[in-house]
């Protein structure tokens, strides 16, 4: 049995500062509205809750990408109330976005497959 304490994690901070990890801010977005349609603050609470507190997405990269990516059609949003009665922009992923989500996720995959090996070969 391995006794080695378990390695703390500091959050990832994807900002639009950081290329990497805010050019696959698209990818996370069109995924966690795939499971679900929900409001704009959900949905980076979503990909924390889901990253296991791995990634932390800042409000200020997260509005800019949702607004772009309904520019692209990738999804929609619309207004509705939430259950304590406050106005909340709920956004929900369209055919084209899954189309996207698809490609992207294929491609992701791949990648992360090759990175992987490399770092593994000896």
């Amino acid at each position: 049995m391995d006794k080695r304490p378990a390695r703390a994690y500091v959050p990832i901070d994807i900002d639009r500062r950081a290329p990497l990890a805010a050019e696959k801010l698209d990818l996370l977005i069109l995924k966690t509205l795939a499971l679900r349609s929900e409001h704009g603050y959900g949905i980076g609470q979503r990909i924390e809750q889901m990253s296991r507190g791995v990634f932390k997405v800042t409000l200020g990269s997260l509005y800019p990408a949702l607004q772009r990516l309904e520019k692209d059609g990738l999804i929609g949003a619309e207004w509705t109330t939430s259950e304590n009665n406050r106005r909340a922009r709920v956004y929900r992923i369209t055919a084209a976005g899954r189309k996207r989500l698809a490609r992207e996720q294929e491609d992701w995959e791949r990648v992360s497959a090759a990175v992987t090996r490399i770092l593994k070969t000896t």
